[in-house]
């Protein structure tokens, strides 16, 4: 597949699926050397290193890596700071990079650095897989009242378009899915959402409202929920 065969979005995509069961259908994790870029709260890396001979887990959010280090469970799993322009890894170190709804979050400028360094860090015929929320949906027309993604998704798109015409990788595969999200009510979107270490959302008295008032409006008596549409891209770095 090619540059041109490459979709921001399928408006028609119907799957629902969670994303480990994405990964494990894209990916071969048993007896691999994994990279995680922006490992977050450790979620994915907690299902990952069940499989995985070796994980390693970057994260650029301080207040979080700090508390990823305290897990003790994961033994094959080394927490560490950095960001996917400037890994502090060697080269052709890994079978597969990872980012999970984190690409969008590199400066815009430094996104071609993060594809040469995860090109770097791959070792010949490595797998990366990236996968971005879609511009679309329910959740997200909550979330643009206060944290508008529009042109920062468009940019990784962008971003992920120049690996390959670059030829830094070559597009294996899309998956567009609908993963299902939950909150029992606005007080722990509150938390999940607002309230994120990574982010400082600000919001003004009148539009912490808005926003509350239009995340109730698909409030029932056991919560609510979302589908939040995932595009999931597979590359392949090229073994010569």
């Amino acid at each position: 597949m090619n540059v041109n065969k490459m979709h921001i979005a399928n408006p028609g995509a119907d799957l629902i699926a969670g994303e480990e069961d994405v990964i494990d259908e894209l990916l071969q994790l048993a007896g691999a050397s994994v990279l995680e870029l922006g490992c977050g709260k450790a979620e994915k890396t907690r299902i990952i290193a069940q499989k995985a001979a070796r994980v390693v887990a970057l994260e650029v959010d301080k207040i979080q890596l700090a508390r990823n280090r305290q897990l003790a469970e994961l033994p094959n799993v080394s927490f560490g700071y950095g960001g996917a322009e400037k890994i502090p890894a060697a080269d052709a170190d890994f079978d597969i990079v990872l980012m999970f709804k984190s690409l969008h979050h590199v400066p815009v400028e430094l996104m071609d650095n993060a594809f040469a360094e995860i090109q770097r860090v791959l070792k010949p015929g490595g797998l990366v897989y990236i996968s971005e929320p879609v511009y679309a949906g329910d959740f997200n027309e909550i979330l643009r009242l206060f944290h508008d993604e529009k042109v920062v998704r468009e940019a990784a798109f962008a971003a992920e378009m120049r690996a390959v015409s670059l030829h830094r990788l070559a597009l294996v595969t899309q998956k567009f899915f609908l993963t299902p999200m939950h909150f029992a009510d606005f007080r722990q979107f509150d938390e999940q959402v607002l309230g994120v270490t990574h982010t400082e959302h600000k919001l003004s008295p009148e539009l912490y409202e808005e926003v509350r008032l239009k995340f109730n409006r698909h409030m029932t008596p056991d919560g609510a929920d979302f589908f939040m549409p995932i595009r999931a891209d597979l590359f392949r770095k090229k073994i010569s």
